[in-house]
């Protein structure tokens, strides 16, 4: 039986959770955060909707099962750290770029974003699935 109050305030917090998540790994290189507690909240919003209603309304509202975000990180990951390696740098060494989005003035983005995303991806898939597979039984 599932309580009305909890899923209506699931219904509010979980975007709002992702949004900070998201707030998390953008802001992480300048203060505290980046991808590791930015996939931990983005978990942790999941993990609310799997108790408010099921695990399986759960995997459905993720969309996409959790190895393979854990693949995606993972190969995302890897990608940036063995990329400079392709131009004769050293491994792990950064690149960044200036892009200018619709309006917003330049925006510096680096492969440690990219990294970092990587990291997001990763934890929120390990995470969900402990939490889910914990769940179901």
């Amino acid at each position: 039986m599932t309580s009305l109050i909890l899923s209506t305030t699931t219904r509010l917090l979980q975007p709002l959770l992702l949004l900070y998540s998201l707030f998390l790994l953008v802001s992480g290189h300048d203060e505290p955060g980046g991808g590791f507690a930015g996939g931990l909240v983005a978990a942790a919003a999941f993990t609310l909707y799997a108790i408010a209603h099921d695990v399986a309304a759960a995997r459905r509202a993720l969309r996409f099962e959790p190895s393979t975000l854990i693949a995606v990180g993972l190969l995302l990951t890897l990608a940036t750290g063995v990329l400079p390696l392709l131009w004769g740098k050293p491994l792990l060494t950064s690149g960044w770029m200036e892009l200018r989005p619709w309006g917003l003035g330049p925006l510096d983005v680096g492969t440690p974003m990219l990294f970092d995303l990587g990291v997001y991806l990763v934890v929120t898939g390990v995470a969900l699935t402990f939490v889910l597979s914990l769940a179901e039984e």
